[in-house]
This record gives structure tokens, sequence and C-alpha cells, in this order.
């Protein structure tokens, strides 16, 4: 388990603080063995000036492999405006919501405590500058010219120059940042590796359900996992696990994508991984990825806005009707099918406003689509997911709510043999991943629809026949990988 300590430069500098016996000063932390793992540091030394003993904290904590905050780079990032400044833009749109205080006044003085702070509008902006600047406390001074704000000063501020009531809400901050400094560890002794599991409690359409949840954590104990469910509030979090399992419905722009690639950076292992994400969220990706690798898919052609002669060219090959879909639909989201040109064209300048691309493919009609679970370029489970009724598609999300088709699980081994080839023809490019393939079958044929990198896992479905051994299955990859990592980080020492 990750062990977490505060380095402060004296005993009395927690003074103000609940007592714990995890925090120490710079002093025991260099009497610490070098080669102590699983160690995270917050370090709040009063000084992160070059050559200053908290600048010394993060270097040591850096050259012993121990987690720290703020690290060697974010101090120098903040020691330099030039630096920072350079990485402000994706902070921008947090900073064009901002509103001209009642007062009239032009300036705004602000400090947040891991990455939270009492004001309220400025909590988007404080969160976006912790992911980029990690540290206990930030000090912001913003400006408002002609109706803009901008940041024209960030430092690291000291938790020993904190007021009574900000002494408060930097106690709560490092609470909810890191409950593990207060509350007695939840890990059994046998546990041999720390596992989060990303979920999104609001999502009306989650990749796993409660019950499937709950399998997931309880199989994973047996397995000599410490499970914790995490959200997006917990990004920073993530250096205290060892594995990362994504079980909220991910995309490019959005936390998911962002978890998946710090999860990576940090060493854990994680599923679905950041390229996964990258090349299967993207169905005009797919579709080229199909063609280049000659994976059997529908007959597709890119549509592009303001090409007429394509819109054209697709109609006379694909014909009527045909399936329009914009490139990161999910869930039967964003695509439509149309019968004829008008109502081709209606869809077109509906979707246009969505994307520049647009994806347009044959119409094949089948009663139920194949899902192919694949995981390591592996069949794991199979089924058959029936059209919601009197629709074309699984999900019918017409008249203000979410209807479906019914489905049946069956064993990998009574699946066509031209369905389950097509699925592991078409993962092989994209990676070692868990994947949910969309098989189409026709004539004795497979035609790949997509690939899903975050496949649906729901009790009484997926795991219909296969029960709790597919959870097994899935974790016991996580474990094959955090084992062979092990291995090769104990070959090379």
């Amino acid at each position: 388990m990750t062990q977490v300590l505060i380095v402060v430069d004296q005993p009395g500098d927690w003074a103000p603080y609940y007592p714990s016996e995890r925090v120490i000063t710079f002093s025991d932390y260099l009497q610490l063995p070098a080669r102590q793992q699983r160690v995270r540091i917050i370090n709040l030394c009063g000084d992160y000036n070059y050559r200053a003993e908290g600048y010394y904290c993060s270097l040591l904590a850096e050259a012993r492999n121990h987690r720290v905050l703020p690290s060697v780079r974010t101090l120098n990032d903040l020691s330099v405006p030039q630096l920072y400044k350079l990485q402000l833009n994706q902070v921008a749109p947090a900073l064009s919501k901002l509103r001209m205080p009642q007062d009239g006044g032009t300036e705004l003085r602000v400090k947040s405590y891991f990455g939270y702070c009492a004001e309220a509008p400025l909590q988007p902006l404080a969160r976006l500058l912790f992911d980029r600047f990690p540290c206990p406390v930030l000090e912001m001074r913003l400006s408002c010219l002609s109706g803009q704000w901008e940041i024209v000063d960030l430092q690291i501020g000291s938790h020993r120059a904190l007021e009574e009531t900000e002494e408060t809400a930097f106690a709560e901050a490092l609470d909810r940042f890191s409950n593990q400094v207060w509350r007695a560890p939840k890990r059994s002794d046998n546990s041999r590796y720390d596992l989060a599991i990303l979920v999104n409690p609001e999502e009306a359409l989650p990749p796993s359900d409660g019950p499937a949840l709950k399998k997931f954590t309880s199989v994973a104990r047996e397995l000599g996992f410490a499970v914790e469910m995490i959200t997006a509030a917990d990004y920073m979090r993530l250096p205290e696990f060892d594995a990362l399992f994504i079980r909220e419905t991910t995309a490019i722009d959005h936390h998911t994508y962002r978890f998946a690639k710090k999860a990576e950076a940090e060493g854990l292992v994680v599923l679905d991984d950041p390229t996964s994400i990258l090349r299967c969220t993207n169905k005009i990706y797919l579709a080229d990825l199909f063609a280049t690798h000659r994976v059997p898919a529908p007959r597709t052609r890119i549509l592009r806005r303001g090409d007429e002669a394509g819109i054209e060219a697709a109609v006379a090959e694909l014909g009527l009707p045909m399936v329009v879909k914009i490139p990161d639909g999910s869930f039967s989201r964003g695509m439509v099918k149309v019968q004829d040109e008008g109502q081709l064209r209606d869809s077109l300048r509906e979707l246009f406003e969505e994307s520049s691309l647009l994806l347009a493919q044959e119409f094949l009609y089948t009663e139920f689509d194949w899902r192919i679970g694949v995981l390591n370029n592996k069949p794991l489970y199979a089924c058959r997911y029936y059209m919601a009724k009197n629709h074309w598609q699984i999900y019918n999300h017409g008249g203000g709510k979410t209807s479906s088709g019914g489905f049946t699980t069956l064993p990998t081994f009574e699946v066509p043999k031209a369905v389950l080839q097509a699925a592991l023809k078409a993962t092989k490019p994209i990676g070692d991943g868990f994947y949910g393939v969309d098989v189409k079958e026709s004539d004795g044929k497979g035609y790949v629809i997509e690939v899903n990198d975050n496949p649906s896992i729901d009790s009484g479905v997926e795991d219909k026949y296969l029960g709790r051994e597919l959870y097994r299955l899935i974790l016991q990859e996580f474990l094959r990988r955090l084992e062979t990592r092990r291995e090769g980080r104990t070959a090379r020492s």
C-alpha cells in the first residue's frame, strides 16, 4: 500500500492541525531508507527556492522514486513567469467565464488549497491550475483589462502563512485530497495491489451497473486487490494506486482520457489505455484502420462539410437507405438512418453542425448485432444484442426515454467462425486492451461495425454465461500485467 507522508521543517509547523504520525520533519525524511518504495510525499517545507530544503525535499523524493507534491518541475515552472505563462492557454476557457466583481474591482487575489478554493466561481479555474501545477497552496493574482480576466501572477504559498480561517480550509482540502493521511487504510494485510475503478454515479448509461461493480470489487479482493471507486474529483490521487479500471463512458475531450493519460504516465496498469481510447472513440479513424488492414466492414464513405461531389458519390456507391454517423457517438447516439435524399440532406445539415467530417455507411439489416468481448487479443464473451422494438438500432432514444432490445449470451465457441475472426482482426491493430467489437452477420460473413474501448459489463447480461468467471478473467489480466512489471523491475535492479 502507498504510504503518505507529510514533510515539514519543524514539528511546530503542524501545531494548528490534528496530530498525525504521518507528519515528519525534513530531517526525518533524510534518514528514511533510500530504497523504501510506495511512498507519497506531500512537501510542506517553508522554502521551495532553488537549493532550499523544500526544493531538496522534492528533488530527493524523485531520486528515491517517491511520488511527491509539488514536483521539481512544478517548483521550477512556478519560479519563472515565462515558463508558467506558456502553459496557461488551457485555462483560458475558465477565465473567459469569470464575471466582473460586483464591487467594480479589477483585481483578484485568491488562494487555492490542493485545487480547492472558497470562491465558488473560481473553483473551475483553481482545479485546472492544480492539474497543471499541483501544489499544496497556490496563490493567484488576476487582473481584468477590457472586460477580460487574465492571470498576472502565480506563486506557491506556504501553509505557515495562513490565517485561522484559511488553515481550516487548507486542512479540509488536504483531507479531501488524500484521506489516507487521516483514516486507517481499508486494505487488508494480504492485499498486493491498489486498484482504482473510475465511475460516474450520475451517468445514465454507464458501462457497468451497480451490481456488476460490486462483483468486480468482490472478485478483485479475492485476487488480492484493495479496491476503491473513484470519480472525476480524484484526478490527483491517481499516483496512490497501482492500476486503473475505467468504468465510465470515455471520450477524447473528457476527463476519462486525461485519467488514462495520467495513469499511464504514472506507471499504472490502465484499461482502457489512452491509445485505445484515442483509436476507438473516433469512427473516422476506425473506418480508415479497417480499410488499411482489410478488416471486413460495411462499405463506408467519409463525408466532408461542403463537399457536394463527395455526398453524391456516397449515394451512388452506398445506395439508400444508408446510415450517417458523427465520429464519436456512443450507445446508438449521433447516428441516423436516412431513407431518401431529402432525409439525407436534413440529417447532414444537422450533423455537420457537430463535426466537419461524418461517416456514411451502407445499411445492413439484421435482427441483432454480435458483441464480441476481446481482452489481450483473445475472445472473452459473446452476446447477441437485438434491435429495440420497431427500431433499427439496439438503443432507441426517441420519445424522451431510452429503450433497448433483448439479448442472448453465448460461449465464444458457439459464435460463427466468420464473426469471431472478423472481431479479432479488428482489434489486433488497435492494441491489447479490453474491447467490445460490434459485428453484423450477413450471408455467412461477419462485418465489423465498430470497436468499443469501454465495453459494457452489466450484471445478468454479458456475464450471463460465465458468471463471476468473467470478472475474474478481466481482473486476472490486471494482475498478470502488474506481476510482469514487478518482475521486470526486479530483474533490472
